[in-house]
């Protein structure tokens, strides 16, 4: 059955000067959508119109202090090219990665970019974001998306691929994968293990959200239930302090835990217990944007259960306040 979301008004705001354009601004600790210039685009960059965007936890935790940002905010974004360097770029509908790197330094001359000292990281470090009408960003992080894939998929591009890189800790003779949270990212994720194994458990707190995995063959718990520890894999996405212990409880000796969420505050841990138990704990972060894409073309994953609105830039603050509610999953911006 085709889920139904809140849908509202997405006509483009009118803005009287050319030269200026409407944002979503987070300074002082408040959010605000004001009036600001064009973006100009550098050496090697694109000038991008934003079609849509999305909200993620980050941009929530952003509000908190995380990573002391002051600016425009939003990194999930789908756009169209509208001028730059390259005209082949021209018209082509895009997603940009987030890290703005240096292309000199040590980590960036093996390839390791997205963590370049140096570097910007796109709405949540030195880079205005994507809850804006246009947006500029260096051509060779671009990837052009295939025609097949929508507009609102196409946002999911860099949250699946943050999803896709816990494979890089998970092989088959783990049993049984657990992962923690049935947000936004956590059902991404146990999408992508369940396409590999068919012990993939989630434990959350909302059974809406935990039925949109039961019907595609995870196993699935509400927080409370009684579940067997011991895990091999424990992929923690449930955005708060207490998910980590939660996951240090769960794990197996030696076993593996993987972090996903962000948050402001930090949190307490057994530190003992990671010791004597000799568990691996590894954060992980920012993954492939063409693996992602691949996964998104070829239908591995599908979104649409996961957005539960969609609104114009000019109520992207009421978009904010819905965000922010408990359960609910993906919100869309559209300028």
């Amino acid at each position: 059955m085709k889920k139904t979301f809140l849908r509202v008004d997405m006509r483009k705001s009118t803005n009287d000067n050319e030269n200026e354009m409407k944002a979503l601004v987070f300074e002082n600790g408040d959010i605000s959508l004001k009036t600001v210039p064009d973006p100009v685009p550098g050496p090697g960059e694109v000038l991008i119109k934003i079609l849509k965007a999305g909200i993620c936890n980050t941009d929530l935790e952003i509000q908190k202090g995380y990573m002391a940002f002051s600016g425009i905010l939003g990194h999930e974004f789908v756009g169209r090219v509208i001028d730059a360097p390259l005209k082949e770029w021209v018209g082509q509908t895009v997603v940009g990665e987030i890290n703005l790197f240096c292309g000199t330094c040590e980590f960036c001359m093996r390839g390791d970019t997205k963590h370049c000292p140096s570097r910007k990281v796109l709405g949540i470090a030195g880079k205005g974001g994507a809850f804006a009408e246009y947006l500029t960003l260096p051509m060779q992080i671009l990837h052009a998306l295939p025609k097949n894939v929508s507009i609102e998929e196409g946002v999911f591009t860099e949250p699946l691929a943050a999803a896709i890189e816990v494979l890089k800790h998970f092989n088959s003779a783990q049993d049984r994968v657990l992962v923690l949270g049935d947000g936004k990212l956590g059902l991404l994720i146990a999408q992508v293990l369940v396409l590999e194994s068919d012990s993939v458990i989630c434990v959350g707190k909302h059974e809406r959200n935990l039925s949109i995995l039961e019907r595609i063959g995870v196993h699935t718990f509400m927080k409370g239930d009684d579940v067997e520890p011991g895990f091999p894999l424990v992929v923690e996405a449930t955005g708060n302090e207490e998910g980590l212990n939660t996951a240090l409880r769960m794990v197996a000796p030696t076993g593996i835990v993987v972090l996903k969420s962000t948050y402001r505050n930090a949190p307490t841990i057994d530190v003992a217990k990671v010791v004597v138990d000799e568990i691996q704990l590894i954060g992980s972060r920012c993954g492939s944007f063409p693996e992602a894409i691949s996964y998104l073309e070829n239908k591995r994953i599908d979104v649409a259960e996961i957005i539960d609105g969609d609104f114009p830039l000019d109520r992207a603050t009421e978009a904010f306040e819905l965000a922010g509610k408990p359960g609910t999953l993906k919100i869309l911006i559209t300028p």
